[in-house]
């Protein structure tokens, strides 16, 4: 328990070192568009393990900050993160005057975030990141509050704040890359889960799926 308690501080410490300096960097580099999508990586991975241990404190460890959240993702990153080098470094004047796309990726950051942290808050000890394959006594139906108007409003967010990340880079490739691998990661994953879910609650769930829409192409 100490072991896991210290990974957990350290990470919670890095977390937020990086946010800090990715807010400071704000103010002394041209090139805005990075630190401000360094900084939302940091909040993301933050409130995903606060969110967790807030709300389904059973199922936290050191896991929940979803850091490395499988090889896919962290070579998503990195490349995203080389494409706004490559760019701003042979097209400066063009990466970093595209403002309305800037402004636009930062709002849909916000919006897939804000999406997802209450899709979480209101599922309760009914959210996990792992899909479950038994139902357990605490294993709820959600369908209020944001699960109303979204099936899926935690995946839902995801993939807008990660799509987010790179409009507001102004990654032309990273976009379209970004797009096709979340389409197909969440297209096998909800079908999966959705499978698991109609088992777990039957006609409940089916009524469900035919009143609300999942809102990210699968």
């Amino acid at each position: 328990m100490s072991q896991e308690l210290a990974k957990i501080s350290l990470t919670a410490f890095l977390l937020g070192a990086s946010l800090g300096v990715s807010c400071a960097l704000f103010f002394t580099v041209a090139f805005k568009q990075l630190p401000v999508y360094l900084a939302s990586v940091a909040l993301f991975h933050f409130l995903e393990f606060y969110c967790t241990a807030k709300y389904s404190p059973d199922k936290v460890t050191t896991d929940s900050f979803l850091l490395f959240n499988g090889s896919e993702y962290m070579v998503a990153h990195a490349a995203s993160i080389t494409e706004a080098f490559v760019e701003y470094y042979f097209f400066p004047k063009w990466k970093a005057s595209h403002t309305r796309l800037f402004h636009a990726g930062a709002a849909l950051v916000g919006l897939g975030q804000l999406v997802r942290s209450i899709a979480m808050a209101t599922a309760r000890e009914s959210f996990s990141h792992t899909i479950a394959t038994e139902k357990k006594n605490n294993h709820l139906l959600v369908t209020t509050g944001v699960y109303g108007y979204f099936r899926h409003p935690s995946y839902a967010g995801f993939f807008y704040w990660a799509l987010g990340t790179q409009v507001l880079l102004c990654n032309p490739i990273s976009f379209i890359a970004f797009y096709f691998m979340l389409q197909r990661f969440f297209s096998r994953r909800i079908r999966y889960e959705e499978s698991t879910l109609i088992q777990f609650f039957g006609p409940a769930y089916l009524e469900y799926m035919k009143k609300t829409r999942v809102w990210i192409p699968i």
